[in-house]
């Protein structure tokens, strides 16, 4: 059973079409591109496959259970298996970085505080930002940014990370420290992950 799979999906906003017939499938465990130039229908697609949308027909399943069709209650479940990472990375800005991971934790979770935090600080390591736990997201660079959303992106646990443009805005160096912190996660937590981005060299590398 693939990790997700997208049938016949018509996209598009009222008479606006932006994708017609979109069929895929993403095995666990893959690194998966979504490529295309500005205004293309990218993350509206993305943002079909993980509910924020609905297509205009067709199916998407995660983990073979329908997203489309799914009770509120199920969605909200299959919802939870996703992480999502936005292009802005879109930070709260009142607060710090260990905060803004720890967020999806305080919101669905009834682990205690030391839990959260303890919890954040493994996933800020793993993303190479140990030590920023204090500092504002207006303290950051924007590969810290980026960083720093993966992380709260997989706070919940989930097993499948999203990215929208993930080296948009970065210089070279960045955005290749960046692709190699995507493939150590997938290596390292077994994730599958979709990529949306217009990023020939990122796409090569990862």
């Amino acid at each position: 059973m693939p990790a997700i799979r997208v049938r016949d999906v018509r996209i598009g906003h009222g008479s606006r079409i932006l994708g017609e017939a979109a069929t895929f499938e993403i095995r666990h465990g893959e690194v998966f591109v979504i490529l295309g130039g500005s205004g293309c229908g990218k993350s509206s697609l993305m943002k079909n496959i993980i509910g924020l949308y609905r297509p205009l027909s067709g199916d998407i399943q995660i983990n073979g259970r329908s997203i489309v069709s799914a009770s509120p209650v199920e969605k909200a479940r299959l919802q939870r298996r996703l992480g999502i990472m936005y292009q802005s990375g879109a930070l709260f800005s009142s607060l710090t970085v260990l905060e803004n991971v720890r967020f999806p934790l305080d919101q669905f979770t009834d682990l205690d505080l030391e839990e959260k935090n303890l919890t954040a600080r493994l996933l800020l390591a793993q993303v190479g930002l140990s030590g920023s736990e204090a500092l504002m997201p207006g303290e950051l660079s924007g590969g810290m940014l980026k960083r720093a959303s993966i992380a709260r992106a997989m706070a919940l646990g989930g097993d499948i990370l999203l990215l929208d443009e993930p080296s948009a805005g970065l210089d070279p160096v960045n955005a290749a420290n960046l692709d190699r912190t995507i493939l150590n996660l997938r290596d390292l937590l077994g994730l599958t992950v979709v990529v949306v981005t217009h990023e020939l060299q990122s796409i090569f590398t990862i």
